[in-house]
């Protein structure tokens, strides 16, 4: 495989912000050392206090240790995100949550009413859904622009730790893109029952298959809109922000016969971890001793946008050339070309494209590499959560990439394995 891709390193982490719990400054420290075995242990109570420095002495009442175990037994995927979350993060009903100026500014991201947009003419609507006898509603924008051909193509949008479907789609402004193409978009919640950050379980074996665990929940979703609406079954597509663009990855491996293509914004590649460990460390610089999956038999590849900052210290950008490798591994040969380009706004970035030298015309993958950026949805709407306005429209390239790669035809090639 031919690759013009530049080696890329991982970003230092975050200095500890004011006030943070004793316990997470030190699990911290653990992952800028590497220490990715102690940082796990710690988060999870582990750890014996006594071995400890005297500033970690056992926790007063007022040191949330206890609620780090519990957060981080519960499925938390992010040593940042125990950090800052100890003050967003919705908590267990007994015990109160520190109200900082910060946790206000998040709730108000989550909590706050869905207005109609004057861009976004159609309809935006909470609907009823349950799976396995489980409520499950999620939002859907239905667009007022009549459905091309007869059927609207789909986008399943998948938020990141701390999100909601309507704080999601606020930040994104999805649903006013969307709304040119006809196309419908459905926004997912995540349960806090299920992770206590509102995070897709994208690392943990169970939700990496198809046919079980969030897999089968998402698709199934899908397959009750698509039963509700005049869908294009050949221009279905999922994307994510965060641990929702990692588990955008994971749907699109498990189920290449559905989604048309996918796009991942500040993610991780599919397998980039099997536990809670392999998650920090991945979060960190990359999976390590990760491969692309090469899947003998498959019926098609899975055509893949990749958007990612690379002043990302949430998720390194390292990732981005994994999920890259990991786009086109069932294709035999590839061509990589990049340029670079400055948004209407003034920030640079690096573009790769990725062609099947027998259909030349066609893109396969793309890579967006945004300098400067961090783990923010890129030319998106700062009044939702973890949204910048500057930068490129990630929302518009992404659907742009959609419509291009549709399920059917030369778009979306079969998989040639050497």
């Amino acid at each position: 495989m031919m690759s013009t891709l530049p080696k890329l390193k991982g970003l230092p982490l975050p200095r500890n912000p004011a006030g943070m719990p004793p316990n997470m400054a030190d699990a911290l420290a653990m992952v800028r050392q590497g220490r990715m075995q102690e940082a796990s242990e710690l988060l999870m109570g582990k750890r014996n206090n006594d071995a400890l420095t005297p500033r970690q002495a056992a926790p007063t009442q007022t040191q949330p240790s206890a609620r780090v175990s519990d957060f981080a037994a519960r499925g938390l995927a992010s040593v940042q995100d125990v950090m800052s979350k100890l003050n967003l993060g919705e908590w267990p009903t007994s015990v109160t949550p520190l109200r900082t100026d910060a946790a206000q500014a998040a709730a108000k991201h989550r909590q706050g009413p869905t207005t109609q947009n004057p861009s976004e003419p159609g309809r935006f609507e909470r609907v009823a859904f349950t799976h396995h006898g489980t409520s499950h509603p999620y939002f859907l924008y239905t667009p007022k622009t009549v459905a091309p051909d007869g059927a609207r193509p789909l986008v399943m949008m998948l938020h990141g730790c701390t999100q909601d479907a309507q704080d999601f789609a606020r930040g994104t402004r999805m649903n006013a893109i969307a709304e040119a193409a006809g196309a419908l978009v459905l926004y997912p919640t995540q349960t806090q029952s299920a992770n206590a950050n509102g995070c897709w379980n994208w690392f943990r074996p169970e939700d990496q298959q198809a046919g079980a665990g969030e897999p089968a929940l998402l698709l199934a979703m899908v397959q009750h809109a698509m039963q509700a609406q005049a869908v294009d079954a050949d221009r279905v597509f999922v994307a994510g922000l965060s641990a929702g663009g990692a588990m955008a990855a994971v749907l699109a491996q498990q189920y290449p016969d559905v989604f048309a293509a996918v796009g991942v914004h500040s993610g991780l590649p599919a397998g980039a971890a099997t536990s809670m460990m392999g998650a920090l460390s991945a979060m960190k610089s990359g999976a390590k001793g990760w491969s692309p999956r090469v899947t003998k038999g498959v019926t098609r590849v899975v055509p893949m946008i990749v958007l990612h900052g690379d002043a990302d210290s949430t998720v390194s950008h390292r990732n981005a050339e994994q999920l890259l490798q990991s786009s086109v591994a069932d294709i035999a040969n590839t061509v990589h070309t990049q340029e670079q380009g400055v948004s209407s706004d003034g920030q640079r970035y690096t573009r790769t494209c990725v062609v099947d030298p027998l259909v030349p015309a066609e893109v396969v993958a793309e890579q967006w590499l945004l300098h400067g950026a961090g783990h923010v949805w890129s030319g998106g709407d700062s009044r939702g959560s973890h949204a910048s306005e500057r930068g490129v429209d990630a929302s518009a390239e992404m659907l742009r990439f959609f419509l291009a790669n549709p399920k059917v035809g030369a778009a979306a090639p079969l998989a040639r394995v050497a």
